[in-house]
Order: C-alpha cells, then structure tokens, then sequence
C-alpha cells in the first residue's frame, strides 16, 4: 500500500475521535494554556479563538468585547478605556484573557489577537460603526424628538444586530416628505445607509439607546431560585422514577425479544415501531425514544446486521435482567452519562426538513457527555437536597456563564438534560441525588451504597384480595418477584404493584412445570392475609385440565410389531447411547439422527431398516461427498476484547487496498457519474449486475452501521440476497450502497 494513501486513511479514522477526547478533555477541566496555546491564540486563527471562548462567561466576553470596541485588535488600548466602556471593575475577567492568550501587554498598551473580529462577529456587543457627525451631539435630546414608531426602529436595532434590511435604505428623501420610520430615521440622520437595501445603526445612537454599552444586568449572572429539600425526600423521589425506568427498561428487552424491529433503511427505528413501544408501555414517544437509546447505548440492544437487520437483545440482556437493581440502574446511568448521542432531537426535521428518526445517526453529537456532566455540575454545586425551581432559569444562568457553547441547541440541551436525568432517577425535585454526586465523582462503589439507601426496602410478601388481585406493598424480592411474575399479569405498576390472576396466568405458570401443590404453597406461605377460596378453586381447575395433551420432540422413531424385539433393543447399551424411549408397546423415539441410530443398532447386531412416509423401506445412504458447513461466528458480548483472524485481516487488507483504487480512480476520472442510492435502488442493482455479468469494475459509495460513508472500487462476482460480494471475498449490504458506477477501461 502506497504510503501516502495509508496516512490519509489513518488520518480519516482518527481524526473524529481525536478531536472529540481532546475536546472533552479540555471542556471537563481547563488547564492553564501550554506555551503552544498561547503562540497559537496570539497567531489569530480565528478557529483557535473561538475555542478558547467557548467557556468564557458573558461579562469576559463583554470585556473581550470592549477591547475590540476600543480598538485593542489594531492598536494598544489603555485598560482605563476598556474599563470605561463596560463600566465595571474589569481585573477578574482581565486575567482571564490574559490567561487564555486573548490579551496580553501592559496595562497602557493592551492588546488582542485580530482574529477575535472574526470569531466574535463584524459587531462587538452588538453595535455598529462609528459615526463621527454624532459623538459631539446631544442624543438624549435628539431622541427625545422621535416618534414611536421611529423610536421602536431604533430599540430593535439597539438589541443587535445593528443592520437591517428594508426596501427603504434605497430611498432618499427629504425629513419633510419622509413617509416610514426608516425614511424618517435615514433624513435625520440617525441611521447609516450601508446599501440599498440594508441600514446600520450608528454605535453612538446604540449606546444610547440601551443606555451603556451593555444591558442593564448583562454582567450580572442571573439568580439561580431553589427549593430546599431534605436530601432522603430528594433520594426518595428519584429513587421512584429510577425503578419505574427500569421496569420500562425491562418491558422493552421482553417485548424485542419476541418480536425484534426491524432496522430502516436509512439507520433508526421506524415510526410505528417507536408508537407501538409507546402503547404497549404506556409512556409518551419522548421516554420511548430514551428507552431505546439508552437499551442501544448500554449494549443490551444492537443491530443484527444481516440481509434484513433487526435492533434484537444481546447476551448482556440476560445478566442484565438478573442483577441486583442497583446494578442495573447503574449501568443505565453510566451508560446515559457517556451516550455521544442527544435522544431529544428525535422527532425534529433535519437539513433536508425530513422527520430524525431514533436510533439514527443524526442523533450522533459526540460532546453530548460533556453537555450533560455541565448541567448536573451546576445541579451539584447548589446546597445538597436544594433542587431549582425552574428549568428556564437554569438554562439562563448556564446561558449566562457560557453563551458561546453549544451552538443553536444549547438551551435545549439543558431541557432535555434535566427531563432526562429525572426520569432516570439522577435528578429528583429539581437537584441532583447522593448517587449522582458520587457517580460525578467517578466513585461507582459509592453510587450503588447510596441509591440502595434509596430504594426501599424489598418486601417477601404480598396481599392476596377476594377478586384475585394481589398487591405488592413494595418492590419484591427477586425470587418473589419471579415467581408472581409467572403466576400472574401486571394490572398497575407503581410503588404498590397489582397483579391479576387469571386462568391464563395459572395455566402459564403450569407450563413452565410448576404444580398445583407449588402454586398452593408459594400463595399460603407469601400471603399475609388469607388464600380466597375462588384463587384455590381456580388452580385446581386449571391444573385438572392441564397437560392431558402432551407434546415433545423427537429425531427419529424405531417402530416393530415385536414387542419383545423391542424389549430387548432397550435392555442394550445402544438404547442408552441414543436416548431411546418408548412411548408405545412398538415405538420408540430418540432425540438423534435416523442414520445416526440405524448405524448404531447395526453395529450391536441389529437389523433394522428405515420406511419411508408409505411404510416402504427407503435408502438414506449418503449420496456423495459434501462440504462442511460454516460454523457461525461467536457473537462478542459488550467489553470482550476483538480478536483479529486472518479471515478479517485479509478483508481488512481488500478493503484498504480497494479504498486505494477508489482513490487512484477518481483523481484518474477514470468513473462514470455515479448512478442510484437513495430510495430508488433499482439503477443500482442493475448496473451491478452488469458489472457482474462483464467482470467489469464498478465504484461504489456507501453507508457503514456507524454512519461513515466510504467509497471502494471493486469487482463483483455475486448480486443476490441482499449483498454484493467482490472477488476478494468483500461483502456488502446493498441496502447501505448510496450510489454506484462502472470504471471505464
């Protein structure tokens, strides 16, 4: 492999996940910055500025501002200028910028990299350019001439940005014969005329207008209301809402084990799939889309990837489902904490105003964690058991004290945050749990001590009723739980469950090999109020009933008119060897093989013959020589280490060597324009067959199961059952082929 083309594919795999460890390295903890940090901030990338400003509160920010205002990005501003426009003591903030190479020199010639304009936008705080004609007159005055609707022109212009466009800015006219407010404002003057059809609001009239540079209070960072709590009732409450959360948890694995849904197309879970997990739950789409991430996220669920994949249970479901429940709400919370994903934009439009489904990669943000680990630091930093009041106004005061991070869905973010985190049971009237406080603090043994301390105390009883309903006071001890589970349906979940028994519940408990006389027992010895009659008298029923017809498997049959025959092929050690059982005074059945048992009774000396669906005798000799089939490889349980064959190395190999092609090709614009992709596979599939038929080379671009779009140029040998396979044993579902075309000779 050429070695340029090997970097750049090294370059293309971990460049997404070196910039996203390197920014959550440094949004958890800002370390001060290195000697590199500095010399890069004062270069003027403005790409490197930004992110130095991430985490800057707003009155920083209204500092780094003000320098701009003053001119510090092209010449030394004096700090007393700088003070002077944010009207404040501005020493703290100060040695912040200085820390972060935003700002540096002495306090006569301050200075600030000339990217800042560009990273902070053409209008710091807000406001617009210089306008020399107005800084000797008398504002005040001249406002005071305006009318309303000049007036509130002016106010929306003041709250930034100071420009706007209108036809009118093409317009001159006299004061006299001025008929809009803009028309007005541009003839006194109060407005500046950038082209014909944007005005811009002079910076001394903006300053007016607010009366400062800044809003009254921009500086301040908002007050943060709570509401005191007992920390156990805050435990208490959350400790609810975790274990209801697991019990949806549990519905949902239950309910995909026995009909997994099928995986679109495009990556998600359809829309119907997400309604029909609602109903059957009983919940709203929004906490059955975090169900189902976080079943995903947690490793319990996962895409089967095969020709028509499905999101089926993994083999840590059943762990899962048998651990103590601390543990499992454990490994939901951990598992939400590091979910790079935002479940709450499931349901939004994306670029293409086309609906984001769940489990999608459209969801994908890899700084999600550090978003989350933002608001419950916030939460964590307030007196234990104070919860807020408001979620508005934590998403000001977190707004406040980090305008620029986050993009266009920061203060959604916190909303979802917070809607989540209670429903998971780390958030419980409005302030963060014990348990939480140590799972921020990385102390996992202390998370599991603290919401057992939460969790109430298992019972080991129940409450029989007349109408064959049964209460549980509490949240059951496992093995309780397990047998009413079989024995009865769920009527009302809650902190007090209600079951139901039912002919249909007692007859499924008869299934799994319970008897009447356990069933009798299990409900005298776990009742602490008497056994009604009618619960009695209804096992007893059903049981009566129960079994008369039985079933089983069964391999093979050995039928003989000679009962003794019989009776002495089952006295020999071959009957033992191949399970032989008899079911009538001339059969038998065995769980093995027929030629598997007629070979072994031949060599004990027998002489038996296998008959046909007729009675006649039939020959089931092996007909030839055949291939063995392909054992199928081991499924690998979540945190398994991978370990590579050479089967996969060797595809591992064909496929870095086909991205080379592909690469080498379309530098070469040796390729057709791409046909296919999309919904409408049918161009696609019959160009491949071509290929297929004329052994020629055909690119292809397509669609991994994490989302990342590749191209290969390859040779296909087979198109059938949903896969597309290269004569260097490549595979791929056509189902993630976007788009195809053949490689001209």
């Amino acid at each position: 492999m050429p070695a340029t083309s090997l970097a750049d594919w090294l370059r293309a795999e971990s460049d997404g996940a070196l910039t996203e460890l390197l920014r959550t390295r440094r949004d958890l903890s800002t370390p001060p910055p290195s000697d590199s940090t500095v010399l890069a901030t004062r270069a003027g990338t403005p790409g490197s500025v930004a992110r130095a400003c991430e985490d800057l509160d707003s009155f920083t920010l209204a500092v780094l501002e003000a320098c701009l205002l003053a001119g510090a990005d092209r010449d030394p501003a004096p700090v007393e200028d700088v003070a002077k426009l944010v009207g404040a003591d501005i020493a703290t903030p100060l040695a912040r910028l200085r820390a972060r190479a935003l700002a540096w020199g002495p306090d006569d010639a301050l200075r600030v990299p000339p990217a800042v304009r560009e990273a902070l936008g053409p209008f710091p705080a807000g406001l617009g350019a210089s306008s020399p004609a107005l800084a000797g007159e008398d504002l005040e005055a001249r406002l005071a001439e305006l009318s309303e609707d000049e007036r509130a022109v002016l106010t929306a212009l003041a709250a930034g940005p100071p420009i706007g466009r209108t036809r009118d800015a093409g317009v001159e006219q006299t004061l006299e014969r001025a008929g809009t407010p803009v028309q007005k404002l541009l003839a006194r003057g109060l407005l500046l005329r950038r082209d014909d059809q944007t005005v811009e609001l002079p910076r001394e009239l903006g300053i007016a207008v607010r009366g400062g540079v800044f809003a009254p209070g921009a500086l301040t960072e908002p007050e943060l209301p709570v509401h005191p709590h007992q920390t156990s009732t805050s435990d208490a409450a959350a400790a609810g809402e975790a274990m209801e959360f697991l019990r949806h948890t549990e519905a949902l694995l239950r309910a995909w084990s026995a009909a997994p849904p099928p995986v679109l197309k495009s990556g998600g879970l359809g829309v119907r799939e997400l309604k029909k997990l609602a109903k059957d739950l009983e919940i709203d789409e929004t906490q059955a889309v975090l169900l189902a991430e976080l079943a995903v996220g947690a490793g319990l669920v996962a895409d089967s990837e095969t020709t028509a994949p499905e999101w089926v249970p993994t083999t840590l479901t059943d762990s899962w489902l048998a651990s103590p429940t601390a543990q499992r709400w454990m490994t939901l919370a951990q598992a939400w904490l590091e979910l790079p994903r935002l479940p709450g934009m499931a349901g939004g439009r994306d670029a293409k105003d086309k609906p984001i489904a769940p489990l999608s990669e459209e969801l994908r943000r890899p700084l999600a964690p550090v978003s989350r680990r933002r608001v419950l630091a916030a939460l964590a930093d307030l007196p234990e058991g104070a919860g807020v009041k408001s979620v508005d106004e934590l998403v000001a005061v977190l707004a406040w004290r980090a305008p620029r991070r986050g993009g266009r869905l920061r203060d959604e973010t916190v909303r979802w945050t917070m809607a989540e985190a209670s429903a998971l049971g780390l958030v419980g009237l409005g302030g963060v749990t014990t348990a939480t406080r140590a799972l921020l603090a990385e102390d996992r043994p202390g998370a599991v001590e603290a919401i057992l301390d939460a969790l109430p105390a298992p019972v080991d009883h129940v409450l029989l009723q007349a109408d064959l309903t049964v209460v549980a006071p509490g949240p059951l001890e496992p093995e309780l739980a397990a047998e009413m589970a079989a024995v009865a349906d769920v009527e009302s979940a809650g902190h007090a469950t209600v079951y139901r028994i039912t002919e249909a519940s007692v007859r499924r408990a008869l299934d799994t090999g319970r008897t009447a006389d356990e069933l009798h027992a299990l409900f005298k010895k776990k009742s602490a109020t008497p056994v009604p009659q009618g619960l009695s008298y209804l096992v007893d029923d059903v049981a009566r009933r129960h079994g008369r017809l039985r079933g089983g498997v069964a391999a093979s049959f050995l039928r003989c008119d000679d009962e003794a025959l019989l009776t002495e092929v089952l006295a020999h050690p071959v009957a033992a060897e191949h399970d032989l059982r008899l079911i009538a005074p001339t059969v038998v059945i065995s769980p093995d093989p027929l030629h598997e048992v007629l070979a072994g009774l031949r060599a004990a000396g027998f002489a038996p013959a296998a008959e046909g669906p007729d009675g006649r005798v039939v020959d089931i000799r092996p007909g030839g020589r055949r291939l063995p089939a392909k054992a199928r490889a081991a499924r690998r349980g979540p945190g398994e280490q991978a370990v590579l064959t050479p089967d996969q190395a060797e595809r591992i190999v064909s496929n870095l060597r086909a991205g080379d092609a592909a690469s080498a090709r379309r530098r070469g614009s040796a390729v057709r324009a791409p046909v296919g992709g999309g919904a409408d596979t049918s161009a696609t599939l019959e160009l491949l067959s071509r290929a297929t038929l004329e052994r020629r080379e055909v690119w292809i671009g397509f669609v991994d199961s994490r989302g990342t779009a590749s191209q290969r140029v390859i040779r296909p040998v087979r198109v059938g059952g949903g896969i597309l396979e290269g004569e260097n044993n490549e595979r791929y579902s056509l189902h993630r082929i976007t788009s195809a075309a053949l490689v001209e000779d």
